[in-house]
């Protein structure tokens, strides 16, 4: 914590001092190797980080007193250092108080260079501190402005100096205390902070202390129950009767995992690191002795620890909140409002009737679900609704889940428009929803190391229902508008919500689990008495739910035999816009840095396409040559140019053209080439391609074999990432090829000079003709580094037997499409178009060949030999 204030120490000229800093240095370094040796005999998490504290507050008091610090000031300990749980390397919070109202332009000149000189010597004793200078009235002014600082201040606790005025800026701390405003921004300051983490509990990559059910969580209801006075302390709390006796030992114990886990990757990562990241879950899993469970890994074992730690912090947190909330809000007036013989309305929360409604009543458990949705004015369960539905949980069983009226409700849950995120996330907090469908239970907390997904299974599914549940809600539609007027008139979009449920819930099985899951969909959805063609497009949705990403993604959709193979295999228009809303749901759901404007085109490109040819307007070659000629003729009227002059380029262009690439692209084309047919070098434009899905290149130039090596080169070189190639030859011998290229930064959006830049670079280095340089080498990310994926070729030829198609799968990695390039070359491949998707860490890229050796059995097993080679030596040589 570093406040305004803080001495500059850059130019400071040190005073003699009596103490010997390296001295200082090695009892602290020995007396934490000491507590190191300590923790990993005993692993008391609780004892380290208090003997830690310990500890270095003897050193800050030695040096302090060393150096003479004058009575008038004082120092003082908060944030975590100041509740004395100080983590190996976390920094030490510190706070010198001023008497002076002057704040430190009244410091005399003495004192000043004496605190500089000490600022400086806790840096070389090896401290990581930050420290901040202030007057009691500087330090309120601070408080009110800033929630966290007033946060860190609670934690004061004196180290040295004047203890009268400590105790004179602790009363001043405690005054300003107001339990109502304090509550409200601590909540708030949750709820953002869990935002930054999409509020999932189940990341992959969990933060120990800030994500969702992380240790924060912890901190923060002891610092609302301190601020409205109630206790410090569990203990406190479960004596004044806030939180059981049982509830309290379960935070403390969850406590002690996640501190065990911070303490543990503080050690090996040798920094403050709390991000529990791949590099570290095996590490520590070898640390703790935790063996694995084939088909899981030691580090799985280990994530399952953190898991459970983190959801029974969230359950204990969402309770306490409650709990805390109605003390501190009192509403005396409040008259229960008595809904039926199990629930009252008290204010804003849902109450049982009394304690052992659950009990006598498991059914009541999916009715106070039901309820929240239906009445707007209920907020939340009351405290003691949610513990005793917490309890009741273990009442779901077969019995529970075969009874009609519990089926019936679970449908309603399903139908309703508002809270179905919401609650499901809470049922499935809870280990509601996990017994309510046990195939669901089973993928609870299981991870999914495909280098893309950065949730659970379990959070995973709940992130794809909460994305369509987000194209109803009117404030989201300027994210997707196609996708939100197509689910607002999409009759029972419980279908929708059921295909989300089960499209991943056979993950982890032996066997395909599309398939699997389509059964257990099946299965669902007959039991709960579903019409039967809801039934079956659930059970279809299941098995077809990667169908359409994979023809987006890996097929040319502008030939009309890939989309009438991809439109016969929808079973209706209903089917199809379902497909889409769920295939977008499931893509945006698996990480926040996967889906992007071009997926988007293309998933979109394809629904409409196929949407038209399911309405009656079946695709043609003729007929779709005519109308492209003539979009493209019409797109050019402006520029006043005769027909005469566009036929003339047209007619060295063969018909795959104008079938590969659409109007306005045939247009932009036109323009640039109508003057340099058979031009003496390259030309290269560029231009924002259509609704922004990157950067949109031609290319044109002649004579040169190896020319989408290079500029799969070029892309490398500047780090933008070809997505999408198109590579024509005219009738004439010139290449004109398209590329779609993705800015990492976007700095292309807002800057023209980016296309510029572009066209001549380019330009000159297609003109210079120059040897190709070895590809682009760059460190492999770490995802990549604990879970490699084995390069996969494949050469097939495509059903006509003009081309071969070649499918690569290997780890993304830099200038991995320029060494699949080279080699093409090298074997004399040339490539005609090029789908390159990139899923998180994982390339999965498919090109349309030609070449003299795809027709040999023997050059072929060569080919695909030196391309699994150069693959994985561009792993391991990172």
């Amino acid at each position: 914590m570093i406040f305004h204030g803080a001495l500059d120490i850059r130019h400071t000229r040190l005073l003699p001092s009596p103490l010997d800093a390296e001295s200082i240095k090695k009892s602290l370094l020995q007396g934490r190797e000491i507590l190191r040796h300590r923790y990993s005999d005993n692993g008391n998490g609780a004892g380290l980080l208090h003997c830690h504290s310990r500890l270095v507050d003897g050193i800050l008091r030695q040096v302090w007193q060393g150096m003479a610090m004058p009575d008038s000031i004082a120092l003082l300990a908060v944030g975590g250092y100041g509740r004395r749980e100080l983590f190996p390397h976390s920094d030490i919070d510190l706070l010198v108080l001023l008497s002076t109202e002057r704040g430190t332009t009244g410091l005399d000149g003495p004192t000043k260079m004496r605190l500089e000189q000490w600022v400086r010597l806790l840096w070389d004793i090896g401290l990581d501190i930050g420290h901040s200078i202030r007057t009691i009235a500087e330090c309120a002014e601070e408080a009110v402005k800033d929630i966290t600082v007033q946060t860190s201040l609670l934690e004061a606790r004196q180290l040295a100096g004047r203890r009268r005025l400590f105790d004179e800026f602790f009363y001043s701390m405690q005054a300003m205390l107001e339990p109502v405003p304090f509550f409200i921004a601590k909540q708030l300051e949750q709820e953002q902070r869990h935002g930054r983490y999409q509020d999932a509990t189940s990341n992959l990559e969990p933060n120990i202390k800030e994500s969702p059910g992380g240790l924060r969580d912890l901190q923060n209801i002891l610092w609302v129950s301190r601020a409205a006075g109630m206790g410090k302390s569990w203990a406190n709390l479960s004596d004044g009767g806030f939180i059981t006796h049982q509830e309290a030992r379960l935070a403390q114990r969850h406590r002690a995992v996640l501190q065990d886990l911070r303490i543990r990757l503080h050690y090996l990562s040798g920094r403050r690191e709390d991000r529990l990241l791949f590099d570290y879950q095996t590490p520590l899993a070898d640390e703790l002795d935790i063996s694995g469970k084939p088909p899981r890994r030691p580090s799985e074992m280990l994530m399952q620890r953190y898991y459970r730690a983190a959801k029974g912090v969230t359950q204990i947190n969402t309770i306490l909140l409650h709990t805390l909330r109605a003390e501190i809000f009192p509403d005396p007036d409040a008259v229960p409002v008595i809904i039926n013989e199990r629930f009252r309305q008290r204010g804003e929360l849902l109450e049982i009737c009394h304690e052992n409604v659950f009990r006598q009543h498991p059914i009541a458990i999916l009715e106070s679900v039901l309820l929240l949705q239906q009445r707007p004015g209920l907020k939340a369960r009351s405290a003691a609704t949610l513990r005793a539905m917490w309890r009741a949980a273990p009442l779901i069983n077969a019995a529970f889940r075969r009874h009609p009226l519990n089926r019936a409700l679970f449908m309603e849950i399903l139908r309703q428009p508002r809270g179905l995120t919401r609650e499901l996330r809470l049922m499935n907090r809870y280990g509601i929803l996990g017994r309510y469908i046990p195939a669901f239970g089973r993928i609870v907390g299981q991870m999914q190391h495909d280098l893309f997904h950065v949730y659970t299974v379990d959070e995973h599914i709940l992130m794809v229902v909460r994305n369509l549940r987000r194209f109803m809600a009117p404030e989201f539609t300027h994210e997707y508008p196609l996708c939100s007027r197509l689910i607002r008139q999409f009759k029972r979009p419980e279908v929708l919500y059921l295909a989300a449920l089960f499209h991943d819930i056979a993950k982890g099985r032996q066997g395909n689990h599309s398939v699997l899951g389509k059964k257990d969909a099946r299965r669902f959805c007959q039991h709960h008495k579903m019409l039967p063609e809801d039934t079956d497009l659930v059970a279809w949705l299941v098995e077809n739910h990667l169908v359409m990403s994979s023809t987006a993604q890996k097929k040319d959709i502008s030939d009309p035999e890939v989309l009438a193979g991809f439109a016969a295999h929808m079973r209706s228009e209903r089917a199809l816009i379902a497909l889409y809303l769920l295939t977008v749901a499931d893509i945006r759901g698996t990480s926040p840095k996967v889906w992007n404007a071009w997926k988007n085109k293309l998933l979109e490109d394809l629904f409409r396409a196929a949407q038209r040819h399911l309405c009656g307007e079946v695709a043609h070659s003729d007929s779709t040559l005519t109308c492209r000629k003539n979009e493209a003729m019409e797109l050019l009227q402006p520029d006043n140019i005769p027909a005469s002059e566009f036929e003339q380029l047209w007619s060295v262009l063969d018909p795959d053209y104008l079938l590969l690439h659409d109007a306005t692209q045939i247009a932009w084309h036109t323009r640039h080439l109508l003057d340099q047919m058979s031009p003496p070098a390259p030309v290269v434009k560029a231009r924002i391609a259509p609704a922004k899905a990157g950067i949109e290149v031609l290319v044109y130039a002649g004579g040169q074999t190896d020319l989408f090596a290079r500029i799969c080169g070029f892309f490398d070189n500047i780090d933008y990432n070809i997505v999408q190639a198109k590579v024509h030859t005219t009738r004439h011998g010139y290449a004109l090829d398209t590329f779609l290229v993705l800015d990492p930064f976007d700095v292309a959006q807002g800057d023209t000079n980016v296309l510029g830049f572009i066209e001549h670079e380019l330009t000159q280095q297609l003109a210079q003709q120059a040897p190709l340089q070895p590809p682009l080498k760059g460190r492999v990310s770490r995802h990549l580094r604990h879970f490699p994926i084995m390069p996969e070729v494949d050469i097939e030829p495509d059903e006509k037997g003009e081309y071969h198609i070649l499918s690569i799968v290997a780890g993304d990695q830099p200038g991995l499409l320029s060494r699949i390039a080279q080699v093409l070359v090298r074997f004399g491949v040339d490539v005609h178009s090029a789908r390159v998707n990139t899923l998180g860490e994982r390339a999965e890229d498919t090109f349309l060949v030609t070449g003299n050796i795809l027709n040999k059995s023997r050059t072929l097993i060569h080919l695909e030999t030196e391309l699994i080679k150069v693959l994985q030596t561009s792993f391991e040589n990172s």
